[in-house]
């Protein structure tokens, strides 16, 4: 296989099975084993020797693609279903249409219909340094620095940032679901284990080569979202340099409840200015017993940007990111 790199040639293994116990034994084995699902990611970060697994284990056989509905109006999403069956799932559209919305948007079809839900949620970031194999980067190689701190650095987070990093978390659909407090749902060598979703990512600080608390063969089977009558008029939005197959510059998943006029609760989470899927707690904290309005909305979102670190080329991020705030809350009165 022809690497970035200069070599020539790297040994690949690959096994497939239909069980989770196999998959885990072997992924567990084996130092340099993978799980292998949709792909989209994992072959490209191998094509660009970025990712350098010695065995692949594929375990699209596994039956985890259910999206069943729970007794107490949650759904509980297979690790294994792909964003277009999820999306399209009544029961997702008419509950939580924010992570329809933001599964909807998140990629072309194509992809989509290949892509897993576990997998969505374990892509590596998309930051160019890191991806090129040759630039400084603490993600890729710890201790060699961050090419991006200095560099070109627009499509970088504002918040969640150290010095060691700076990328931010890609996918679409976390940032629906950290608003909505999903939960992972883990198998691993030693047992069975849920994740609260503001666990599940994690912030670079001095070890931005680590972005999930999983063991090494720890396998997500499945991510529940707990009932939340409020998700029902949600709303996703993406803010981006063009309409279609783009990363988001900024992106909100927004729900608000109103009573009297005041908000009695909401949910907001955004994207695109994090390393990980950023909840805006300080936000919603803010927005407790407020005028149901832009300025207040205003003032809240101003709040949860209160601490980001712009650079160079992404300092335009915070007004973007307070002014699609508004709108996402906004669009979700109606």
């Amino acid at each position: 296989m022809p690497t970035s790199r200069g070599a020539s040639v790297r040994p690949l293994s690959y096994a497939r099975v239909d069980r989770v116990d196999d998959a885990i034994a072997l992924v567990s084995s084996e130092p340099n084993g993978a799980f292998l699902a949709g792909g989209t990611t994992e072959i490209d970060l191998i094509r660009l020797d970025v990712e350098r697994p010695e065995l692949l284990v594929d375990i699209n056989a596994i039956p985890l693609r259910e999206i069943d509905d729970l007794p107490d109006g949650g759904i509980r999403i297979g690790a294994l279903a792909r964003l277009t069956d999820v999306a399209r799932t009544p029961a997702v559209a008419d509950r939580f249409p924010a992570v329809s919305q933001a599964l909807l948007l998140g990629a072309s079809e194509q992809l989509r219909n290949m892509a897993s839900m576990g997998g969505n949620l374990r892509q590596r970031v998309r930051c160019s340094y890191f991806r090129d194999g040759v630039s400084p980067c603490n993600k890729r190689e710890p201790g060699t620095g961050c090419a991006a701190l200095e560099g070109f650095n627009r499509g970088h987070a504002i918040l969640g940032t150290s010095e060691h990093c700076i990328a931010t978390h890609p996918s679409d659909v976390a940032v629906a679901l950290m608003a909505f407090d999903a939960v992972v749902e883990t198998l691993g060598p030693d047992g069975a284990r849920t994740i609260a979703f503001d666990d599940f990512f994690l912030v670079p600080g001095d070890a931005p080569e680590r972005e999930h608390p999983l063991a090494h063969g720890e396998l997500i089977v499945a991510i529940r979202v707990p009932p939340a009558p409020i998700a029902r008029r949600s709303v996703y939005l993406k803010f981006r340099d063009r309409q279609s197959y783009e990363f988001a510059l900024v992106s909100v998943a927004a729900a608000v409840e109103v009573v009297d006029g005041r908000v009695a609760e909401a949910r907001l989470a955004l994207g695109g200015v994090g390393t990980k899927p950023w909840r805006a707690r300080r936000a919603e904290a803010a927005l407790a017993g407020a005028p149901a309005g832009p300025e207040a909305f205003l003032r809240a979102a101003r709040a949860e940007l209160a601490d980001a670190v712009p650079r160079r080329h992404n300092a335009f991020k915070v007004e973007l990111a307070a002014r699609a705030a508004v709108r996402g809350l906004t669009e979700a009165l109606r």
